[in-house]
């Protein structure tokens, strides 16, 4: 399965331990030198001196590279394959990408719409055709390559490989999510709408890691974390996000955390596992998430 096909591959410290001893350093040392600055002031001087689209780039673009890195790493230092990586089937099934893909954009799509509707004083129209559609081109590129890192750092790399350290599921899904919610302590919403939304970016990380271990691959995850990401770049910004774009609405309400930080983590996410575990037949849940690895099974269709 998932993470049991890699008991059947050669993996060494020396060659496992760089890419996430470097990487978590450099969240510790961004987090720190950063703990008493004024991020969302930072980002707006970044904006002012280079514009919208630059800054965007340069805030995207350096865990867009480290995914071609990553995979890179994976191939021919790990010399394993990048399907291997990505699922336990046979090949990439990108049907479950789209699928999940679409059905998160689109309730993206209508919650931003019933909002916009119920309360328009809380928008105002932001959109410009040629700043928005370089932006568009911008973000197809970039912000995919950008959510694919996290996922295949986060439930790929890490889980695969503390999974096979530790012979267990639980440890490396309850490590990579907790890791995942905590990386995003730094953005600027943390600090405008306090600690507590810390708890939908901690519950993404094991809604996220309960569909790469029950669907034992990354496709749902890769889809889901795309349409996130992507779809809000393009609809919705705002002054205090940590994505500040050329986007066709912008919030200016203040900023907020209260039910709706909840909501997705304790009603929404777990509709999509009703949804997910019905339309692929998921079972043996306890197994999957919590068990002890198994001996490498064949590959699954």
């Amino acid at each position: 399965m998932y993470i049991e096909q890699l008991q059947d591959k050669k993996t060494s410290l020396l060659t496992y331990l760089p890419i996430p001893l470097c990487f978590f350093a450099f969240m510790i040392f961004n987090y720190i030198s950063t703990k008493d600055i004024d991020t969302d002031a930072v980002i707006k001087n970044i904006i002012e001196t280079v514009g919208v689209n630059t800054a965007f780039v340069l805030l995207v673009g350096p865990l867009s590279v480290m995914c071609i890195g990553l995979l890179f790493w994976v191939k021919y230092v790990h010399q394993q394959s990048l399907r291997s990586l990505t699922t336990s089937r046979k090949k990439v099934d990108w049907n479950r990408i789209f699928f999940s893909f679409f059905l998160w954009a689109a309730f993206l799509i209508g919650t931003i719409l019933i909002a916009y509707y119920y309360n328009p004083e809380n928008y105002i129209y932001n959109f410009k055709p040629v700043p928005f559609f370089i932006f568009l081109f911008l973000a197809i590129i970039l912000i995919p390559l950008q959510t694919s890192f996290e996922e295949y750092f986060f439930r790929g790399y890490l889980m695969q490989g503390i999974g096979l350290a530790t012979k267990s599921r639980w440890f490396p899904f309850v490590f990579s999510s907790l890791a995942f919610g905590l990386m995003h302590i730094g953005n600027p919403e943390v600090g405008k709408m306090g600690y507590i939304i810390l708890i939908y970016y901690v519950g993404t990380g094991f809604f996220l890691g309960i569909l790469t271990l029950m669907d034992e691959g990354l496709e749902l995850a890769l889809g889901f974390h795309a349409a996130n990401n992507l779809v809000g770049a393009l609809l919705l910004t705002s002054d205090w996000s940590a994505f500040q774009t050329h986007s066709v609405l912008k919030d200016v309400a203040a900023p907020s955390a209260g039910f709706d930080v909840l909501l997705p983590v304790f009603i929404i996410f777990p509709i999509l596992l009703f949804i997910f575990s019905k339309k692929y037949k998921w079972n043996d849940w306890q197994q999957k998430l919590f068990g002890k690895l198994k001996d490498p099974q064949p590959l699954i269709p």
